[in-house]
């Protein structure tokens, strides 16, 4: 089954590039700004590595992100995860990068994004990895800042295919930047939302951004399976769902194994990300293997993937069809 894994051809659809940034490389950015880290071996830094929710994690996250300063290191960052999903036979992935996390500590959105981009064009003719970005907001900021935001990201629009929202849920419900989506859509950009699991008001958050906020996935939403009502309606929307098994063990009691399954078998739309790899030990291909899920769940998850990717379909067609070729010779 490992090897089964192994040759699959994936798709990632939730992923945090800030949250693949190694110890090893954030020692090198360090050192190249001239930032002291409270570390001294990358072995410490991964020791530290200790969070049981989400506050705790997000602690750690952003204070990871002070090393990110020029567009050389949102380039080397981006590389250094795309070359490991490479190794790992991903074929694409989606890509969310946070810009109020680097714009609030003085780091210019024109420097964070160009950054990004030029490892992306790398990626695709060096690496055979396609790649797109999704903008996520941080909801425990202002819906205007978001509203900022989302306005100066308008002269790279083609550069984005769409937006997010992420960081902490509490006290912060999909609802508010209620104003802020319905502008993103007008501008074209697709739409997702963290629902983060066993959050309080899970349930209801993940409401909001169906009905309220109109989107096209929804990020983890695993809590869904608590209203059959909601189940029903994503399924007859297509909305998909981004879970993250390893992250999910992590931050909350569980990796959420069994209600992934329940909801793969009632037929929505799951798909298997890494999330935060450098923070969550596990890219995709570990977060595959850590359920114990059978073949042909692997297939389906993987062919979830590619038809909820932000993808045309001639591109999804040439994806499953590399995917179905993959099965039947495997």
């Amino acid at each position: 089954m490992h090897d089964f894994i192994a040759g699959l051809p994936k798709a990632e659809l939730h992923l945090h590039i800030e949250g693949t940034l190694e110890p090893e490389l954030k020692f090198e950015l360090a050192g190249r700004n001239g930032i002291d880290l409270p570390y001294a071996s990358v072995e410490e830094m991964r020791a530290a590595y200790a969070f049981d929710d989400l506050p705790s994690f997000l602690d750690q996250y952003y204070e990871g992100m002070r090393v990110l300063r020029t567009e050389v290191d949102f380039y080397d960052l981006a590389m250094a995860y795309l070359r490991k999903a490479a190794s790992q036979n991903l074929r694409y992935a989606e890509i969310f990068f946070d810009p109020q996390a680097h714009t609030s500590r003085g780091v210019p959105f024109d420097v964070v994004i160009r950054g990004l981009r030029r490892a992306l064009m790398d990626a695709d003719s060096r690496l055979g990895v396609r790649a797109q970005l999704i903008m996520c907001f941080l909801r425990d900021f202002q819906a205007e800042y978001a509203m900022a935001t989302l306005l100066e990201s308008l002269p790279y629009k083609e550069w984005i295919v769409g937006i997010g929202l992420d960081s902490d849920e509490l006290g912060n419900p999909p609802a508010k930047f209620a104003a802020v989506y319905e502008r993103a859509r007008q501008e074209g950009y697709l739409l997702t939302a963290h629902c983060d699991v066993n959050q309080q008001n899970s349930v209801e958050h993940i409401r909001q951004a169906v009905q309220d906020l109109q989107v096209n996935r929804i990020d983890h939403g695993v809590n869904i399976l608590e209203s059959p009502a909601l189940v029903e309606e994503i399924i007859a929307k297509g909305i998909g769902l981004t879970c993250c098994p390893i992250s999910n063990g992590i931050v909350t009691d569980s990796m959420q194994g069994e209600v992934i399954r329940e909801l793969l078998a009632k037929g929505v739309r799951v798909t298997i990300n890494s999330d935060d790899p450098a923070y969550f030990p596990g890219y995709v291909q570990e977060n595959l293997a850590a359920l114990g899920l059978t073949r042909e769940e692997l297939l389906q998850v993987c062919r979830n993937a590619f038809e909820i990717a932000w993808l045309p379909r001639h591109l999804k067609d040439a994806y499953l069809a590399e995917l179905e070729a993959y099965a039947a010779s495997a």
